[in-house]
């Protein structure tokens, strides 16, 4: 069965874009569907967490990529 990681970074956009390393997800994903959907739901769920002054002060967001391990495609 495939499993699919999600990986969330958090970047500043002021200071030249510096990030936070990239956090692995702990659990992984049966398809590219729930992986995507889970992040952005994870990212929106993080970015409130930290609350929008803090977001607007120092210019933040999240990106995530689902990807499949190196080791499971070939």
């Amino acid at each position: 069965k495939m499993k699919i990681i999600l990986v969330l970074t958090l970047c500043s956009y002021v200071a030249g874009g510096a990030c936070l390393p990239p956090f692995q997800w702990p659990d992984t994903f049966d398809n590219s569907y729930d992986c995507s959907i889970f992040g952005y739901e994870e990212a929106a769920r993080k970015l409130k967490q930290i609350g929008r002054e803090e977001v607007e002060l120092n210019k933040l967001s999240i990106t995530f990529t689902c990807t499949i391990p190196e080791e499971a495609s070939t």
